[in-house]
């Protein structure tokens, strides 16, 4: 197992150089926590969990690429089901507590348009075979080029309008694949004054950061236990088959607050450990943490 997570180490940190180069709201959060002095460095942040955006099509979606990640140790947890964006998603629990957690959605591409499968599966078709059973999942720079590479030809401008249109989630989908869609820092890690998700808010609100609004800036699961918020998605450059230059949404950064069980309040805090928090995932705030990417909230 410890050959394994090594592997992870280098997926992980393959992901994260990617994700930091394409997503600026990262420098400059980290930046301005630096400078506030609520940290030294980046790797005293805790990342909760980071979120990949899939296809339900033979050959692709969640069945394809969480083999990777349970390759490495990583266990399916629970199922969630999203009706009205027509998504299914599970997320994993890490190895060792200090890698992040994984949540993964699919798009159900059945539920979609007969157009908008027609023009999903004219890029999908070209996956044959599911590409992951070819990956050598014990070469972990193998792995990370996998996930940074496009599994079918780049999308024309007017096959990704024409998606976005009905699903705004398959247009980011066909475009930007496997991209680390966020990361997410936990809050409730950080000292006193920025360890709740709306100081947090303050601080980035300070920072003029933008954050998603929709459900309200602070989304909450119905025991409390939960609240998230996150950034606007930013906006990318894209090039498209056509010769087209756009600009689309890319990924953002997501900020979670895993309050302590009511049967571990009476622990001292230094002996507070990630088991002892709020754990898993609530489907109605992951709902609105999807909309990060949408144009409802870029465009405002």
């Amino acid at each position: 197992m410890e050959e394994k997570l090594k592997i992870l180490n280098v997926v992980l940190d393959g992901l994260m150089r990617r994700y930091k180069e394409r997503v600026p709201d990262v420098k400059k959060i980290i930046g301005a926590l630096i400078n506030e002095k609520v940290i030294s460095d980046i790797d005293e942040i805790e990342n909760d969990h980071i979120a990949f955006r899939t296809l339900g099509v033979p050959n692709l979606g969640i069945a394809s690429l969480e083999k990777i990640f349970l390759h490495y140790g990583y266990e399916r947890r629970d199922y969630y089901h999203f009706n009205e964006k027509k998504l299914n998603a599970y997320w994993y629990a890490p190895p060792l507590d200090h890698y992040p957690r994984i949540f993964i959605s699919e798009l159900r591409v059945n539920d979609l348009s007969s157009a908008a499968q027609h023009t999903i599966s004219s890029y999908t078709n070209e996956v044959a075979s599911d590409p992951v059973d070819a990956l050598d999942l014990n070469n972990g720079l193998a792995v990370d080029t996998f996930l940074h590479s496009g599994l079918w030809r780049l999308p024309t401008w007017s096959d990704y309008s024409a998606l976005s249109n009905e699903s705004e989630y398959a247009a980011w989908t066909i475009y930007n694949r496997y991209y680390l869609n966020h990361f997410t820092i936990s809050v409730h890690n950080l000292k006193e004054a920025f360890n709740t998700i709306d100081q947090f808010n303050q601080f980035l609100l300070r920072h003029d950061i933008k954050l998603n609004n929709s459900g309200g800036i602070i989304k909450e699961s119905p025991d409390g236990g939960l609240l998230q918020s996150s950034t606007v998605a930013q906006i990318i450059e894209a090039s498209f088959a056509d010769g087209d230059k756009h600009p689309i949404s890319g990924s953002y950064v997501e900020f979670a607050e895993r309050r302590i069980l009511p049967e571990f309040k009476h622990l001292p805090p230094a002996e507070i450990k990630r088991e002892h928090r709020r754990d898993g995932f609530e489907a109605a705030n992951a709902d609105k943490i999807f909309e990060s990417t949408y144009s409802s909230q870029t465009e405002l």
